[in-house]
């Protein structure tokens, strides 16, 4: 588990180096920041999920996995709902900030959790670093992953306070259990799994640009469910 033990390092060393940086920050400054983040997490998914949607045959470009990808989200939406996975987050969040005694007048501390778990745990270099660095005795996924999280961490820090490094304790959960599963679940997942879950999650992660860019309350957390969905969903059906 060195490649997870990394990676949660470098995100608690990135969010702390983002409060220091969020101190010193005036009113505008942190706005003018959130704009940026937003624009940047939308490209982001936007590039992830092109990567799905698009696919080139011959000299032509063609639309692909349309179908999975709006029966994922819509049944992944409904069963986020129902079963209110926002707000068990939401929850989560108010529990760690009252025990910590976190005070936070903006009331980031919950979204910055929230937030950034989604971010950092969503996408296919999670699922391959941990299981290479589980079955190959190499962590090299995790630690490219690890540099690029304490960047993603920092900025969010600076914008959106403390809540984000509570974001290491998931990371290290969800990784570090792939990892001493890998065994068992690396014969259950294909690349195609992957690929299509690291596709739809993407799509999670333009959902939170959205957020960040345009003040939207889309709950996002209810979206999680359409990971599962992305993975059953071609197992069930040809698509």
């Amino acid at each position: 588990m060195v490649g997870t033990i990394v990676n949660t390092a470098a995100v608690l060393a990135g969010g702390a180096v983002g409060l220091l940086l969020k101190n010193g920050l005036k009113p505008r400054f942190s706005e003018i920041l959130m704009q940026a983040l937003g624009a940047a997490t939308m490209f982001i998914g936007i590039s992830g999920g092109l990567r799905g949607l698009l696919q080139i045959s011959g000299d032509r470009l063609e639309t692909a996995n349309t179908l999975l990808m709006i029966l994922a989200l819509v049944l992944g939406a409904l069963v986020g709902e129902a079963v209110n996975i926002d707000r068990a987050m939401n929850r989560l969040g108010d529990f760690v900030k009252r025990k910590t005694g976190a005070t936070d007048s903006e009331n980031t501390f919950v979204q910055g959790f929230a937030t950034v778990t989604i971010i950092i745990c969503t996408g296919a270099m999670a699922i391959v670093g941990s299981f290479q660095d589980a079955l190959l005795n190499d962590p090299s996924m995790l630690f490219a992953k690890s540099a690029l999280d304490a960047v993603i961490v920092a900025i969010f820090a600076a914008a959106l306070g403390p809540g984000v490094l509570f974001a290491a304790l998931p990371l290290f959960l969800y990784q570090g259990g792939l990892t001493l599963l890998a065994g068992w679940i690396k014969p259950i997942l294909s690349e195609a799994m992957i690929f299509n879950l690291s596709f739809v999650g993407s799509l999670l992660i333009f959902l939170i640009g959205v957020n960040l860019l345009f003040d939207k309350k889309i709950r996002v957390g209810n979206f999680l469910p359409a990971l599962l969905f992305a993975i059953l969903l071609p197992l069930l059906f040809q698509f």
